[in-house]
């Protein structure tokens, strides 16, 4: 087992061979020089690029869960990730800020970024992974709320299509009482407008 990407060698080998015959399918020679090791490199990128089905939240968590110490509200901002458009299984990335009201327990900070890539690295649309990362959160913390920005770049609107070099997309997405509150939904997008990066517990 590929301790990287969660897959045997074995089917990492069977995607190679499927490799192999998408490069001749397209017109190249898999046995040119240049790409012999491709279907194998291509391979395992794609094992990593996917390792999120293959991963385990409580497993992420691993017990890093603390007793709250009275924070309102806390904030971290500019999570950078990387995924794959399920529509043409082209690369999306850019950040995601998770904010949330904690119930009786807080994240360690790392493992915030860990629940993002969490749902990732998989074949994604963006609307549905900031929705994701959100129930994610609430349901594994008992948080009263969770709020997520994401804004990200599309290769499938740059390369291909449209090919609209500076488009950008940002999805909103808020559980719990955020729904409720918007004074709450507005600090939170004004903390993540601020030019401060990183963390912040208000």
């Amino acid at each position: 087992m590929d301790t990287n990407t969660g897959l045997s060698e074995e089917t990492i080998a069977e995607i190679a061979s499927h490799y192999e015959a998408i490069i001749r399918l397209i017109g190249e020679d898999p046995t040119r020089e240049g790409l012999v090791k491709t279907p194998m490199r291509a391979a395992r990128a794609l094992a990593f690029a996917t390792r999120g089905y293959r991963q385990d939240a409580d497993e992420i968590i691993n017990e890093a869960l603390f007793e709250n110490d009275g924070a309102r509200i806390i904030i971290v901002k500019n999570i950078e990730f990387h995924s794959l458009c399920e529509h043409h299984i082209l690369p999306f990335f850019g950040t995601i800020s998770v904010g949330y009201l904690p119930g009786e327990k807080t994240i360690g900070l790392s493992k915030l970024a860990r629940l993002v890539d969490f749902y990732a690295r998989r074949l994604q649309v963006q609307e549905r992974l900031t929705a994701q990362i959100c129930r994610l959160i609430g349901e594994k913390l008992g948080a009263k709320g969770v709020i997520a920005s994401c804004t990200a770049s599309h290769l499938c609107m740059r390369m291909r299509g449209v090919e609209k070099q500076a488009a950008v997309t940002t999805t909103l997405d808020w559980t719990g009482e955020f729904d409720s509150r918007p004074d709450i939904r507005a600090e939170f997008l004004r903390s993540i407008s601020a030019d401060a990066t990183g963390c912040a517990t208000l």
